[in-house]
């Protein structure tokens, strides 16, 4: 454990924790669209600014990529914490103004929001699934697609590597605005423009997860397919 202050009060802070996880502990809000427990941090949204002293000096820093270190010091509610989180949303709203979850952390941190429809879906490019994919699932199946040289793109995006996808619905179930769509309708489940046949149940009969999902959970694992046609239910 390591000395840490947060907003004035010490607290002890497991090591290699981040300052996000220890500010959250202690019941304080930060929001967040491109971090998730579950997968590495990437700071993309900056909505969790925070300012912390280092060598002496208070300087902004996103608090789910920064660790704890000894003596460390955070301030959540200084005046440029606040501003520079409200201009981070400022910046996600004036760009995505109709969609839901970048209009709601707008709110959140005091930012006006017009009174308007708000039923798009955009991608917010904030990365969830590409780790998801790359770091819980393993497949590798969405890459960040983003300008420099010799690039002819005008603006960043996810890259869909069709091969690649398993169908598991990872992506889709980490999307923060509900980009990534997957339905799925009887034997038969579409992500990504990629159909997908679903396995049946061995046991009830049930469709429940992609064949090709399964397949993949079997190259990776060494069990074979016989093994793994039975639902969560049913085992």
């Amino acid at each position: 454990m390591v000395a840490i202050t947060i907003d004035g009060r010490k607290t002890d802070a497991k090591e290699n924790s981040t300052v996000l996880e220890n500010v959250r502990s202690q019941g304080i809000i930060l929001p967040t669209l491109c971090h998730h427990e579950e997968v590495s941090a990437f700071g993309s949204c900056r909505l969790c600014t925070v300012e912390i002293k280092a060598n002496g000096k208070w300087q902004l820093a996103t608090a789910c990529n920064t660790p704890v270190a000894k003596g460390l010091e955070v301030r959540t509610n200084s005046e440029q914490a606040i501003e520079a989180r409200a201009l981070a949303a400022r910046l996600l709203y004036s760009k995505y103004p109709t969609t839901k979850a970048v209009r709601d952390i707008a709110r959140q941190v005091g930012v006006d929001v017009a009174d308007e429809k708000a039923d798009a879906k955009d991608c917010v490019l904030c990365g969830l699934c590409v780790r998801a994919c790359r770091e819980v699932v393993g497949a590798c199946a969405l890459t960040f697609a983003d300008r420099g040289l010799g690039r002819d793109l005008d603006e960043p995006k996810i890259d869909f590597t069709t091969d690649a996808c398993i169908g598991c619905g990872s992506c889709a179930f980490i999307c923060p605005t509900g980009y990534v769509r997957m339905e799925t309708t009887g034997d038969r489940r579409m992500i990504w423009d990629k159909v997908f046949k679903m396995a049946t149940c061995k046991v009830c009969g049930r469709y429940f997860a992609p064949e090709d999902q399964l397949a993949f959970i079997s190259k990776q694992t060494g069990v074979p397919m016989s093994a793994l046609m039975t639902c969560v239910s049913c085992r």
